[in-house]
């Protein structure tokens, strides 16, 4: 505790009633102090004692105080997990509107292998910001966000590709689900976690992006499209690897599917997304060839990059963009963090969707 203390420069409580330290009961202002409670392990032991109503500590006292969401992290041998009474405290303590990760399967503190270890803290602290921001601008609409590059293969060996690392969408994806609204991430193959409570679809191809933005954008308030989606594939993929035989090869290319124009027709129809945000990666006349776009794909915002820049391209963690609207209007931004952008993005998100 002392340690704990000391690196974090805040108070360690320890009792229930300290006496010579508080005139005021301990356990109910901290309740009362809390926007969210982590508990953090939970063993089995806490959570029938927070089931059944037991005050008998200082963690249980505050829990039973405690105002606002708590956020729970299981943490026990495989068997104990498995008890049927663990299972029914658990149903006992979401029905009461606890939130809950994990556990996760690894290795147990007996050196077993099994299902109880506790969620990582890094996957703890972003449940927390989950559950903070589920009354935030965002709340009860429902946002696609698509991230990562697209692979049209060649055959089973070679695909079309791009730089895409997939971090801008997935910092969008973030910034969403952090305002409280309800996230659907598609995706390319990317090496990045999936943010907490967001609903992820895996893609290879753009046909499937397609597919899978279309199904998760019905009656969707709003569209991000990040995604760097190939232009063209092959026109078919060879069943095997193709040999290296000659010096040159030629490859047949067409067109892959323009989803923002499928959003867009579907858009005339149903009135739904009632915003869609757009992304174009320039290497030259950045401004003119993003206008050009918005105006062409009917879109609400456009989010316009020079990728050669070193500082703002791809695999990097910043970003220096122009968010322009179709009044005309061109906001640019400075060298940012890309989670600095998705906020900028989606603060401009929230602000469509009111006037809209």
């Amino acid at each position: 505790p002392l340690t704990f203390q000391a690196l974090t420069h805040r108070p360690v409580a320890l009792e229930m009633f300290s006496l010579w330290q508080e005139t005021e009961i301990g356990h109910v202002t901290l309740g009362k102090r809390a926007d969210l409670m982590i508990i953090a392990p939970a063993t089995a032991n806490t959570l029938a004692k927070l089931a059944h109503g037991l005050a008998d500590n200082l963690l249980t006292t505050t829990a039973l105080a405690c105002r606002g969401p708590i956020l729970l992290a299981p943490a026990m041998e495989s068997g104990m997990w498995a008890h049927p009474a663990t299972g029914d405290n658990m149903e006992i303590l979401r029905r009461r509107g606890c939130f809950c990760t994990g556990p996760e399967s690894g290795r147990l503190a007996s050196g077993a292998e099994g299902v109880g270890r506790m969620t990582e803290p890094e996957t703890i602290l972003d449940a927390a910001r989950w559950v903070l921001g589920r009354t935030g601008a965002l709340a009860g609409e429902r946002v696609v966000v698509t991230a990562g590059g697209t692979r049209e293969a060649i055959d089973p060996v070679r695909f079309i590709g791009n730089h895409s690392s997939g971090k801008m969408g997935y910092a969008l994806a973030f910034a969403a689900r952090d305002r409280g609204a309800e996230v659907t991430l598609v995706h390319g193959p990317t090496a990045l976690a999936v943010p907490y409570g967001v609903r992820e679809v895996a893609v290879e191809s753009a046909d499937e992006m397609q597919a899978a933005v279309l199904d998760a954008a019905a009656g969707a308030a709003a569209v991000i499209m990040a995604a760097a989606v190939a232009d063209y594939r092959p026109r078919s993929a060879a069943e095997h690897k193709i040999k290296k035989s000659r010096d040159e090869m030629a490859l047949d290319l067409v067109r892959t599917p323009d989803i923002l124009a499928a959003i867009a027709a579907r858009r005339s129809q149903t009135g739904l997304p009632r915003a869609v945000i757009g992304f174009a990666a320039e290497t030259r006349n950045v401004l003119e060839n993003a206008r050009g776009k918005l105006t062409r794909k009917g879109l609400d915002l456009i989010v316009a990059n020079d990728v050669l820049a070193a500082d703002s391209g791809f695999a990097v963690d910043t970003n220096r963009v122009i968010l322009i609207d179709v009044g005309g209007g061109a906001e640019h931004l400075p060298l940012l963090s890309k989670t600095a952008v998705a906020d900028a993005v989606t603060d401009r998100l929230v602000t469509l969707l009111r006037r809209l």
